[in-house]
């Protein structure tokens, strides 16, 4: 599969516009499948796994140019308490990325894998990846971190997707995890209004990545529609590197989603007017959506 020639980025950045896929999960449920597992959508690597391949071609067909793998809630722990051993879990991890990159239509076109590097939190599958604030060191998020990056990595994707990040210091943890890993990664933080879940200034969050060479871009992902143009203003602002942007659909959460969607595909051309270079959508965000944004932003 074709990627950039851009040395050091493994992504068009910052000239292009491209497209990423929607949420995982919703287009799995959407499919029949319940993904109430602590593995959430993770558990069908091992399950199911032509369904998530079938789900990154959606996503392809309808005008995405990244894959992002279904990693996001794949770690040694929660494998582990499915009696998944060490070497297992690697080529779960490894597998994720085969499935997007397999996933990818020989049409020509460049299409790129992000392996999904989900927070701490997501493995407590408590929600608290939604309030960050572990009680734990900077240090021990990133030791935790590190092996499962590093065997992503060696699966061969264009780029690390560390999303739905809550706090400033799993950020920090991120970064340290991520250098000299060989991949460029972007860091997308998962906020409400213009504050990390965790309730610390974007700004501040935004800066632990101005600095660091292997974070190619910086902005938020799985918040509100509304969140995103202040973010992607204030992340450009702040870090002056490409912005990626790819809130869920708005509804609220409660046990169950809630309330009308407020995903409107074309306010993506106002994020790329801000400084967004790579847009899409996260949970409640289906292959139709995606289509929506491809065509608004010119990318089908």
């Amino acid at each position: 599969m074709p990627t950039s020639t851009e040395p050091g980025t493994g992504l068009p950045l910052p000239e292009a516009v491209l497209v990423t896929d929607g949420g995982m999960a919703t287009a799995l449920e959407a499919r029949g499948h319940d993904l109430s597992d602590a593995l959430w959508s993770a558990r069908l690597l091992l399950d199911a796994p032509s369904e998530i391949a079938a789900v990154h071609r959606d996503f392809f067909a309808a005008g995405a140019d990244i894959a992002i793998t279904a990693s996001y809630q794949a770690s040694f722990e929660g494998l582990a308490a499915r009696g998944v051993d060490r070497q297992g879990a690697e080529r779960l991890l490894r597998r994720s990325v085969e499935l997007a990159r397999q996933a990818a239509p020989p049409d020509g076109r460049p299409r790129w894998v992000a392996a999904s590097v989900g927070p701490y939190g997501a493995v407590l599958a408590d929600g608290s990846e939604y309030r960050g604030r572990y009680g734990l060191p900077v240090a021990a998020l990133r030791d935790w971190h590190r092996p499962r990056i590093e065997v992503l990595a060696s699966a061969g994707p264009d780029l690390l997707a560390l999303e739905t990040v809550p706090d400033v210091d799993e950020a920090e943890a991120l970064v340290e995890a991520v250098a000299g890993i060989g991949v460029p990664a972007w860091l997308s933080y998962s906020v409400a209004g213009e504050r990390t879940r965790a309730g610390q200034p974007l700004a501040d969050a935004f800066a632990v990545a101005a600095d660091a060479p292997g974070i190619v871009a910086v902005g938020v992902n799985c918040c509100a529609p509304a969140d995103v143009p202040a973010a992607v203003a204030l992340a450009r602002e702040v870090t002056g590197k490409p912005v990626v942007a790819y809130p869920n659909s708005g509804e609220g959460w409660a046990g169950g989603w809630t309330g009308p969607s407020r995903f409107v595909a074309a306010d993506a051309r106002r994020w790329i007017e801000l400084g967004a270079r790579i847009v899409g959508g996260c949970c409640r965000v289906g292959p139709a959506q995606i289509a929506e944004l491809a065509a608004a932003v010119g990318r089908r």
